[in-house]
């Protein structure tokens, strides 16, 4: 496995880091997680060298953080780095951040968290934490040594907005979106600069884009992977791109299935900054370009927006959606949410709750009304 420098300590950080927001499930249900099997993955990962994990409260519907330390058991803990997260949208007074933080312990049968952060910092959450003086909170429990280091996950609006961030609070390191589809999304490339700029390490979520660049290559694009000489899968070259950028501190991964940890790893065990050719890059820029070109909707499957209030599966739909248009596929489509898709996106109420928690600003209500008239109605 490849390290990188934590600044603040000197301590080496695993280039691949687990993500426990993917965790095998056990049917379709995505809170009923595989125990047996979760444990397994991540403890083969620490076994094989990965030495930081990453949680939320609101992973697999609060399940995640219990899963995981039950993983950390014999030994493990003292192994990695604990990364979790305040869950900001869910504050609504200063008193209920450090329950919050209370219960995350309590999950994870720990007597600190290494890396916290503030999860999913855009404009309203920002304003949460300066109104209720979370950071001081935070710092209050470093001093405590129930957390080690500060941070936030970013899902903001912007570079502006994602700069004054930064320069808000001497932060230990940082979290924001990155893939080669996204590299001007958000933070974007830009703003891993900035960070590392002021010193602040960055880790990077959604490498992958929830396994939109891996699951189902489009023609369109497999022709530049079968174009040059180099051959490597399709998350080979997505986590090489991210990996080349000596900015970044460690990679996540959202891995579902022991084959996913075995190929990460060995991917990332491999990978190293400024590794890539002018010639891989470019074609890299190409790929991304026919798939931003292709893509109507920018959604990560990250699940955010559920539970939907009248139950719609909303990143089924919208993967949907977008696998119409990238594979011209529509009558398929139609097809499949006709026949085998409760509820429909006609179902939905607009009440616009999942467009408040959406970390992409995706216009779902929109969507699943343009979904409607696409797969309901004119297909019939």
């Amino acid at each position: 496995m490849n390290y990188r420098i934590f600044p603040k300590t000197g301590e080496k950080v695993s280039l691949l880091g687990f993500g426990c927001m993917r965790l095998p499930a056990s049917g379709d249900d995505s809170e009923k997680i595989d125990e047996a099997e979760a444990i397994r993955m991540i403890r083969h990962a620490i076994d094989k060298g990965v030495n930081y994990v990453d949680t939320a409260y609101v992973y697999h519907g609060g399940k995640s953080e219990v899963v995981l330390g039950k993983a950390l058991k014999d030994g493990y803990r003292e192994k990695v780095f604990v990364a979790d997260k305040l869950p900001v949208l869910s504050v609504k007074s200063r008193e209920e951040a450090p329950k919050l933080l209370d219960e995350q312990l309590r999950r994870l049968d720990t007597s600190h968290i290494d890396m916290y952060l503030l999860h999913n910092v855009f404009k309203k959450t920002w304003e949460t934490v300066k109104t209720f003086k979370l950071l001081d909170m935070l710092e209050e429990k470093r001093a405590l040594g129930l957390i080690k280091h500060i941070g936030f996950s970013y899902h903001g609006d912007g570079l502006p907005f994602f700069k004054e961030v930064i320069d808000a609070f001497p932060w230990d390191f940082c979290q924001i979106q990155l893939n080669y589809m996204d590299a001007e999304f958000q933070a974007g490339v830009k703003g891993l600069k900035y960070a590392a700029s002021k010193g602040i390490p960055v880790v990077i979520m959604e490498p992958l884009k929830g396994g939109k660049l891996t699951d189902a290559i489009p023609q369109s694009i497999q022709k530049y992977w079968d174009g040059i000489d180099v051959k490597r899968s399709p998350a080979d070259w997505a986590f090489r791109w991210v990996a080349d950028f000596p900015e970044v501190l460690t990679i996540l991964s959202g891995m579902s299935t022991f084959a996913q940890v075995e190929e990460n790893i060995g991917i990332l065990s491999a990978a190293d900054a400024n590794a890539l050719t002018d010639e891989e890059r470019a074609i890299i820029g190409k790929v991304a370009d026919e798939y931003n070109k292709l893509t109507p909707y920018s959604c990560t499957a990250c699940k955010y927006c559920l539970p939907c209030p009248v139950k719609i599966n909303i990143p089924n739909l919208i993967g949907m959606r977008n696998e119409a248009t990238i594979f011209e596929s529509t009558e398929k489509v139609a097809f499949s949410i006709r026949n085998f898709v409760r509820p429909m996106p006609s179902a939905c109420v607009a009440c616009k709750q999942c467009e408040e928690k959406c970390p992409q600003h995706l216009p779902i209500a929109d969507i699943m009304a343009e979904s409607a008239a696409m797969f309901e109605c004119n297909n019939r």
